[in-house]
């Protein structure tokens, strides 16, 4: 057994003996596995997997110690991952990211246990009440920076992608660098890592390297399978995949999809839920869609998939950009100059896009099951926004299937999720979902894919 003493800094050098026992192993702390299963994936962060159960089975003597002593709080790692050692010492990116996991979690726990006596009652609705929350965690993360003018562009795309994806990506990343624009993404591999490397570069070689910021938005059930990349400087770990998804569009100025699976679908459908609602009709966030050549097989099933679900006039929501760097980035600065016009007009903050309507069917966290995944309407017969919204929950279960713990040990002991919708819905989703599969973008790894869902035609 090894075991790595760990002394976290600032203001996580100081706990309170209930947030401590809270994450305690000695004390069977609510929070321990939580914490645990967290700080085990910042320490494998750069092995590459997308398989959360098998980090945890490959790790099942790993724990933590949390101690309070005169010299503040120390975490005894015993049988971390011996990559995230150097010379008996944790490397230095990853105990910055453990004490943003410890930050993180012990808010949580703390917005659990005091908000929701104290503050939630002074809120007019469940919807303010789930925002604020969020702008407190990004706040506490230090992400959100009073003053400073539009200059995140979030970046969504697949984990499992090409080298040539990863080159286009990585060459608009350094496109924005030259422009001094930050990268926010889901922090794990391929696009999420991709677009921040070529983002350092174009930061160094206009020598701001040191401003560069690379923050990287996470949740506790997809850290283990997405462990954060090597470029991350901000990590910020959301209690589940809405909130995730939430911080993405009110942290950031414009947005760019990249090439990916279900999870890049899942979020081209949340940010399509968004702009369908009559509220944000005159919000302003740009959505580009880019790829180099090889990418156009994607976008093309991408969107006849879109028409069919939404009509041609979905096509007014995005751009597509092909094979063309510059002219993404070009985009993206156009978008943040006229988002700092909106915003100054408007008196919304610069740092956190307050004014965005967010329907609360988008922003409550639903535990995927295969009740909820079998309820799920997919027909036109409701709103658009309503029915991108559950197709957004649809991938979402999709995702929890292939990749999360609970979802794999779901569909292990129950089968596969069902889903159930119009015959033309159905039947244009199988083969958006065919064509991920025959790309290659739902696993890394090479093993045969077996699909955790059924699609089924209304009678």
């Amino acid at each position: 057994m090894s075991i790595v003493e760990v002394w976290p800094t600032g203001n996580m050098a100081l706990l309170t003996k209930r947030e401590a026992d809270s994450i305690s192993i000695t004390s069977q702390g609510d929070l321990y596995e939580l914490y645990r299963n967290c700080s085990l994936a910042v320490l494998n962060s750069g092995n590459i997997t997308d398989n959360s159960k098998e980090l945890l089975d490959n790790y099942k003597s790993f724990e933590i110690s949390v101690i309070r002593n005169e010299r503040g709080l120390k975490l005894e790692l015993i049988d971390p991952p011996q990559s995230s050692i150097v010379e008996g010492v944790v490397i230095k990116q990853l105990r910055n990211h453990l004490y943003s996991v410890l930050r993180d979690i012990v808010q949580y726990s703390n917005f659990e246990k005091t908000l929701e006596s104290t503050v939630r009652k002074d809120f007019n609705d469940e919807s303010s009440y789930i925002t604020s929350i969020i702008f407190s965690i990004l706040r506490n993360a230090g992400v959100l920076i009073a003053g400073l003018k539009p200059n995140i562009a979030v970046c969504w795309g697949g984990h499992s992608i090409s080298k040539d994806e990863f080159d286009y990506a990585y060459k608009v990343g350094k496109e924005l660098g030259l422009r001094k624009i930050d990268i926010c993404t889901g922090c794990g591999p391929g696009i999420m890592e991709a677009p921040m490397r070529g983002s350092f570069m174009g930061h160094a070689m206009q020598c701001a390297q040191e401003k560069c910021r690379m923050i990287g938005l996470t949740e506790p059930s997809i850290i283990a399978a997405e462990p954060p990349n090597s470029m991350v400087t901000d990590l910020v770990t959301l209690p589940d995949i809405e909130k995730r998804l939430e911080s993405f569009v009110r942290l950031g100025h414009a947005l760019i999809l990249f090439p990916g699976g279900p999870g890049t679908a899942e979020e081209l459908l949340y940010i399509l839920t968004i702009k369908l609602c009559e509220e944000n009709k005159h919000n302003f966030l740009p959505l580009i869609l880019t790829g180099n050549e090889n990418s156009i097989p994607y976008f093309e099933a991408l969107e006849d998939f879109l028409v069919l679900c939404f009509g041609d006039n979905i096509k007014r929501y995005y751009d597509i950009i092909i094979n063309d760097p510059k002219k993404v980035a070009q985009k993206v600065n156009e978008a943040l100059d006229s988002a700092l016009e909106h915003r100054t007009l408007t008196h919304d903050s610069y740092c956190f896009n307050w004014s965005l309507k967010i329907p609360l069917e988008l922003q409550i966290a639903h535990k995927i099951s295969h009740e909820f995944m079998s309820s799920l309407n997919l027909s036109r017969n409701i709103a658009p926004w309503q029915l991108a919204c559950n197709l957004r929950s649809a991938f979402s279960g999709i995702v929890a299937g292939n990749v999360k713990e609970y979802g794999i040990k779901l569909v292990a002991e129950k089968g596969p999720f069902k889903l159930h919708g119009d015959a033309e819905i159905i039947k244009s989703m199988d083969r958006l979902l065919e064509s991920f599969i025959e790309q290659g973008r739902v696993l890394l790894s090479k093993r045969e894919y077996k699909p955790c869902y059924e699609l089924c035609e209304n009678i």
